[in-house]
């Protein structure tokens, strides 16, 4: 069945700075391509870093066909360019992991008040004064599992708790289904599947203006225009070898 909206995460991998700031860029590439899709985009919770970068960020997309086409986006996409730190024109690779998580049903998964551990604190970045002097932010932990999700984005603590329930609840939906699809070995991923987030599926190579997806093995160049959230060819390809 078609899930009419996902949750998806973008971590900041290897490469400190420049990772961050590739956080940010593969953030700012699907918020453009879910506008051109007509999905309502929400951010739900972020860490912002130096330079203007996110160490993580989570957001909600929701729309017609929204999982069917950002399930691909799932794992670790390398970046190698020359950062804007580097002073003698190097090129560094850095990374950064993107998990794809649809987000669960209210009779989906259930979560017992005793299993959560519920902390608070101040939220970081925009939001002048009003960050500064309230414990707005809201840290839920799922005790059985260790699992943590977190938001910042509401002014509210109530809403901020909301959130980040949202937030858990998917996890655990994605935990449950990744054990489901292990355990049953004729259910196992095909070729493109559903990656794993430590599994590198493409790179960004700035200097030779291309993009590969290692799945696939498949290349594209005018890199900018991807960037620029132009997915359709590459998201079009990935379902074809999926089918």
């Amino acid at each position: 069945m078609e899930k009419e909206s996902v949750i998806i995460e973008i971590r900041a991998g290897i490469g400190g700075k420049e990772a961050a700031l590739f956080a940010r860029d593969l953030f700012l590439m699907y918020k453009k391509y879910s506008d051109a899709q007509n999905w309502k985009s929400k951010t739900l919770d972020y860490h912002p870093s130096d330079l203007g970068g996110f160490k993580k960020i989570a957001f909600e997309l929701s729309g017609k066909d929204v999982f069917s086409q950002m399930q691909y986006e799932a794992g670790v996409h390398r970046v190698q360019r020359i950062p804007k730190t580097e002073r003698k024109g190097r090129v560094h690779t850095s990374t950064a992991t993107v998990a794809v998580l649809p987000k669960p049903k209210e009779t989906e998964i259930k979560i017992r008040p005793e299993d959560l551990k519920i902390e608070t604190f101040r939220a970081s970045g925009p939001g002048g004064q009003y960050v500064n002097k309230r414990d707005s932010a809201v840290r839920i932990t799922h005790l059985p599992s260790g699992i943590t999700a977190s938001s910042q984005m509401a002014r509210i603590q109530g809403e901020n708790r909301k959130i980040a329930l949202e937030i858990l609840k998917a996890k655990l939906l994605e935990k449950r289904e990744r054990l489901k699809i292990k355990k049953a070995q004729k259910k196992r991923r095909a070729q493109i599947g559903k990656a794993e987030r430590y599994e590198k599926v493409r790179t960004y190579n700035f200097p030779k203006n291309r993009l590969t997806d290692h799945r696939i093995k498949k290349s594209w160049h005018n890199l900018e225009k991807i960037m620029e959230g132009k997915l359709e060819k590459i998201i079009k390809a990935c379902e074809k070898i999926s089918d």
